[in-house]
């Protein structure tokens, strides 16, 4: 798969805890280098970033993150926020702790909520796929596929995995209403990325792809 294909699906991502902001424009200036479909960065840097790179390249910041077990208001101030600060596009992560217990109707209306708090921007919500049954996976697509939100994402690349190809293609079967797919984490190589592509990835949330294609290019 050719390399710019696979850069105008990737959200270029820097979510460690100790990223500093020359960091975050470091990312900022890769992403509009190199054409990515965004930076995806802390919140509290979304402001900075976003002064920093105009509209050259979106901005995407994470809520509820990475645990997801916040309140519905404060995932939705955090969205509002964001939002306010210049974010174009917010990756939620939804209560998990709800989904095992079968709260299915809280967990739309939350990432209603949230969409609505996003003012129009895109939203996508992370599932943690890793901690989930194959069950689990097939009912978070059918709940995101009846709401609001854009996308559903499998991970946040803070839990002991990221996404499979299997995942992917149990949620490229289950997914409905035009929703797409986002894989992140454990994303390592332009094979994994094509792969992942093929198999219904629209985006992917990587920090490797970047540092890849630098190595290749001697940078």
């Amino acid at each position: 798969m050719d390399i710019k294909e696979i850069l105008e699906r990737v959200d270029h991502t820097l979510l460690s805890q100790t990223a500093t902001l020359d960091e975050i424009f470091a990312v900022c200036d890769d992403g509009i280098k190199y054409k990515t479909a965004s930076v995806c960065i802390p919140a509290c840097y979304v402001k900075e970033a976003k002064e920093y790179v105009g509209d050259k390249v979106k901005i995407c910041t994470v809520i509820g993150f990475p645990n997801g077990y916040g309140t519905t208001q404060s995932k939705c101030f955090e969205a509002q926020d964001a939002v306010a600060n210049g974010a174009d596009e917010i990756d939620m992560v939804i209560n998990i702790g709800w989904l095992k217990s079968q709260r299915y109707d809280d967990i739309l209306n939350e990432i209603n909520l949230v969409k609505k708090s996003c003012g129009g921007k895109v939203l996508k919500v992370i599932v943690e796929t890793c901690l989930l049954t194959d069950d689990e996976k097939i009912k978070m697509c059918e709940i995101v596929s009846d709401s609001d939100a854009d996308f559903i994402k499998t991970s946040t690349g803070f839990s002991h995995s990221g996404a499979t190809e299997k995942d992917i293609a149990l949620f490229k079967e289950n997914i409905k209403n035009g929703k797409k797919i986002k894989a992140a984490g454990g994303i390592s190589s332009l094979e994994d990325a094509g792969r992942f592509i093929e198999l219904g990835a629209d985006r992917l949330g990587t920090s490797r792809i970047i540092k890849l294609i630098k190595h290749e290019e001697g940078g």
